[in-house]
């Protein structure tokens, strides 16, 4: 028995539905209704005198409780409705609630809403059967409280055929138009046909149930393909709030979270988690020290805050003379860490994998959340260390790349690359032999350049006068990447001022077609018919339509299309 407010009524209502008799229980539940109707929301009374008003007795349980009235209410309403007995053993009138809906001229709809309202109604055994009644004396007195609400509802008229129709007529119309959701399209034609948005949402929804091949809001609640999932979850990486989602896919909040925690986890479990292994890692004991702080952690940080760059130093290389450099013990403690933060990473991602089975195998819609959320805060803490490590180091790249530039090179294009094998060094350092980083890293980052500068040597020399027989090798078909990104984003630029004069499904069928965005390719128009609840056909209809635009305003306008 569910959904008491107060625990001692709970225990009282279960008491008497499995132990009073049926005469009892239906003197109980008359004492209960009309305890209800004196009960003032506003007031809180005792547990013992609301006992004593419906068992006719006090008890000595719960002495010192006081029940708010409108919890109160709440629970006596409950425990009427408990109160299921057979029709032939009450002695007042049972109405059923179709005929309370004829009676009082109303659909049987507003009659269960008015439940919610005070309106106390149980199941009853008809027949043997249960069903929904009401008895006469509870009916009278919620009209004697709510007479308004009950003549405003019995002057209500129905919808005539031909209201319903135009209800259609629009509904199909906007939807086309303008591509709102079935709440936003209900909303509109109320406004205009002065009904509530419910009964044109109730409307539109039995059209749709009663004719499925011509629905305006055909029911979307089939499973989601692997595109659209990866579509919710990088719009909601993007700061996409999920209420949003919810209503551009048509699904619920709880199915927009499934769907962003599958992906996730899917992520996460295809993702490489190496690292480099220690004995040490397999011993619980060791742990707290592995994780701890480094040594001579205080030192460190106060050499950090008296560091300043040097006056000849570029402003763009100041900062790496901010950070200090790393002794042995404190790189050894720090890789360490790092790679221990990876492997219990690893191993509660392996934990997944039962029975030897593949990433592939595992079922990403069953992981835990919370799993999930541990394995992404260490690699969070193993990237921090990472990065404390790198630039701790990068002051190393700049002293060899000044060692190997020449007055024709660019000295940062070698500390890019020199970073770039900074980084790979960092992560494939084997700590446990006792060396200290700098030697593997100077070895990486100077066999890096002594590959990468003779090949970017040799380019350069076949645009220098005199080396005639360069002209006669294969042409040079690399393409200059500057220009290359100065051209996509003019394109980018000139797309996007385009697409502005757009309606907003036109704009996102576009962008679906083409593949801008987050999409890596073009959607098919199938696919994107599916987003949008519309026949592929229709989708097509509305791409070249919107392309027609496109074209009319780029001519208008001289916009040099891409």
């Amino acid at each position: 028995m569910t959904g008491f407010k107060s625990q001692a009524l709970k225990e009282l209502t279960d008491q008497q539905v499995r132990f009073a008799p049926a005469a009892k229980r239906a003197e109980q539940r008359t004492r209960a209704e009309r305890l209800r109707d004196e009960i003032d929301p506003e007031k809180r009374y005792p547990y013992q005198f609301v006992c004593f008003r419906i068992t006719d007795f006090r008890p000595e349980s719960y002495p010192d409780l006081l029940v708010r009235g409108d919890e109160l209410i709440h629970d006596l309403d409950l425990f009427v409705k408990s109160m299921g007995i057979a029709v032939e053993e009450t002695s007042d009138p049972i109405v059923t609630l179709e005929e309370v809906s004829k009676r009082l001229n109303v659909s049987t709809k507003t009659v269960r809403r008015w439940r919610k309202l005070g309106l106390i109604g149980r199941r009853m055994v008809f027949n043997g059967r249960n069903h929904v009644a009401f008895r006469q004396s509870a009916l009278d007195r919620f009209m004697l409280i709510h007479q308004d609400r009950v003549d405003r509802g019995s002057r209500f008229s129905q919808l005539s055929e031909d209201e319903k129709d135009e209800i259609v007529r629009r509904a199909r119309r906007l939807s086309r138009a303008c591509g709102g959701t079935l709440t936003e399209v209900s909303r509109r034609i109320a406004r205009r046909l002065g009904r509530s948005a419910e009964t044109i949402r109730y409307t539109i929804k039995n059209f749709d149930r009663e004719h499925p091949e011509l629905a305006l809001f055909p029911n979307l609640t089939g499973p989601l393909d692997a595109a659209t999932k990866d579509v919710i979850y990088t719009s909601y990486r993007r700061g996409i709030a999920v209420d949003m989602l919810a209503k551009r896919f048509q699904r619920t909040r709880t199915s927009m979270y499934r769907v962003i925690n599958e992906v996730r986890a899917q992520r996460l479990l295809e993702q490489p988690l190496d690292y480099i292994p220690h004995p040490s890692f397999e011993d619980p004991a060791l742990e707290a020290v592995i994780l701890g702080p480094m040594p001579d952690e205080e030192e460190y940080e106060k050499k950090r805050r008296d560091m300043k760059a040097p006056k000849d130093v570029p402003a763009e290389l100041a900062p790496l003379y901010e950070v200090p450099l790393l002794s042995k013990e404190q790189e050894q403690h720090l890789f360490r860490k790092m790679n221990f933060l990876k492997f219990k990473a690893s191993k509660l991602r392996n934990d997944l994998r039962k029975d030897g089975l593949e990433a592939s195998d595992v079922d990403p819609s069953r992981v835990r959340i919370q799993l999930l959320k541990e394995i992404e805060d260490l690699q969070s803490e193993a990237n921090a260390v990472k990065d404390q490590l790198i630039k701790s180091n990068m002051r190393l790249v700049v002293n060899i790349a000044k060692k190997h530039v020449s007055p024709a090179e660019n000295v940062f294009e070698l500390l890019s690359d020199g970073n770039m094998s900074l980084i790979r060094a960092v992560e494939k350092f084997d700590f446990g032999r006792g060396f200290k980083f700098s030697t593997y890293a100077s070895w990486a980052i100077i066999k890096n350049f002594a590959r990468s500068i003779p090949d970017e040597k040799h380019r350069r020399e076949r645009f220098v006068t005199g080396h005639e027989d360069v002209f006669e090798a294969a042409p040079d078909i690399r393409t200059d990447e500057h220009e290359m990104l100065v051209t996509q984003e003019r394109a980018t630029h000139s797309v996007n001022r385009l697409l502005e004069y757009l309606e907003p499904r036109e704009r996102d069928i576009i962008r679906m077609r083409a593949g801008l965005d987050d999409h890596h390719k073009g959607m098919t128009l199938e696919e994107i018919g599916q987003q949008f609840g519309i026949t592929k056909e229709r989708v097509r209809q509305l791409n070249q339509r919107a392309m027609n635009k496109l074209r009319a305003i780029a001519r208008q306008q001289e916009i040099e299309l891409p």
